[in-house]
């Protein structure tokens, strides 16, 4: 497994191990023992599954407050999406930057997000399936979110005219949500 920084501080992009052959392949996308080697000790608590049946639906950008914060492990199981992260830690070097990457069933690459940051991700295709591991659960109360198209953050999405829940749609700007981790 390889363990990949990304411009934004303690965040990574994980390829696991591939082994493929002509009948298909196997991947092992977390081992507990590989990613404490690799310094990462996570207590995973939670696993999530999103379909998006349509290109251009976007999710997020989410967060959960302390002390409901969660790391994350996404991956694409089927599709393509444009994964997004934004670090929202005051004092960090990299706070109110973001990052970008295409997650696919085809490159099998994960993001590994520590607390303290926003994330979203819009579907390329139709019909993805997406699954990630938090190590904390979810807690309503702690629920927050940020405006996908937030002139702040100048995210640069593929898509213009994204699919959104309603709720999505109503997420405030970073700007009147001040400093949140």
């Amino acid at each position: 497994m390889n363990f990949i920084e990304t411009p934004l501080k303690d965040a990574y992009i994980v390829e696991p191990k591939v082994h493929a052959d002509h009948r298909g392949f196997f991947v092992e996308p977390y081992n507990r023992r590989v990613f404490e080697k690799n310094g990462f000790e996570i207590d995973f608590v939670q696993d999530n599954h999103s379909l998006s049946r349509e290109m251009g639906v976007l999710r997020g950008m989410h967060f959960q407050r302390n002390p409901h914060a969660q790391t994350k492990l996404i991956r694409v199981i089927t599709g393509a999406i444009y994964d997004v992260i934004v670090d929202l830690r005051v004092g960090s070097p990299t706070c109110r930057q973001w990052f970008g990457v295409e997650l696919s069933q085809e490159n099998m690459r994960m993001l590994l997000v520590p607390k303290g940051f926003a994330h979203g991700f819009c579907t390329l295709e139709a019909d993805c399936h997406i699954q990630y591991k938090v190590d904390d659960f979810y807690a309503p109360d702690a629920d927050g979110g940020l405006r996908w198209d937030d002139p702040d953050l100048n995210i640069e999405w593929p898509i213009e005219n994204p699919i959104l829940s309603d709720k999505d749609a109503k997420l405030p700007y970073l700007k009147d949500v001040g400093d949140l981790f």
